[in-house]
């Protein structure tokens, strides 16, 4: 399973591939990351149809928003499920992001057993 995590802060990578060490060895789940919007749909363009099945996707970072990234992927790769996450919990960016079509929505610092939970429900 491929799943594309996408932030502005590069250092989210090592993270990720701590927290999922165990999935990663395993062959359980593939990870492909991208430091900003435009960067994350040149990757989801690079395969037709793409291989991601799942988007974790920051809200707040230059350029294009997580939020307006959202709503580029719902509409080009409707089967694709988005989760979107923010330094804060606002009832703002929470509402706007279900009302898009997000999955799920996390705060930082992440709930990486609420994410794995998560994650487990695409397996």
């Amino acid at each position: 399973m491929k799943l594309l995590i996408v932030d502005d802060e590069r250092d989210v990578e090592i993270l990720f591939r701590q927290k999922f060490r165990k999935e990663i060895r395993q062959g359980i789940i593939e990870f492909q990351f991208a430091f900003s919007g435009a960067e994350a749909l040149e990757l989801l363009e690079q395969d037709s149809p793409p291989e991601v099945i799942y988007v974790f996707s920051d809200i707040n970072m230059p350029g294009m928003t997580g939020l307006e990234l959202l709503k580029i992927i719902k509409t080009k790769y409707p089967k694709i499920e988005v989760s979107m996450i923010s330094a804060y919990g606002d009832k703002d960016n929470f509402d706007r992001a279900m009302q898009s079509g997000a999955k799920d929505f996390f705060t930082k610092p992440i709930d990486f057993t609420h994410l794995k939970s998560e994650i487990n429900t695409l397996i």
